[in-house]
């Protein structure tokens, strides 16, 4: 998802040097979206990572 983010973030950068203001500014705004929503993803399995995982030591303890 993040790799999405990159790619609509290089081509409304693109398309705004080109002079394709409207568009690319739209580009740009579903970059901003989709990481975000990446940052957010990671963040919730970040956290079901370490709970798992201390899950995981006390039934081993």
């Amino acid at each position: 998802m993040l790799r999405w983010a990159i790619i609509f973030l290089v081509a409304g950068l693109v398309m705004a040097l080109l002079g394709f203001g409207g568009i690319g500014g739209a580009f740009i705004g579903i970059a901003k979206i989709l990481f975000f929503v990446a940052i957010a993803v990671f963040v919730v399995l970040l956290v079901l990572g370490l709970m798992a995982g201390k899950g995981v030591k006390n039934a081993l303890d």
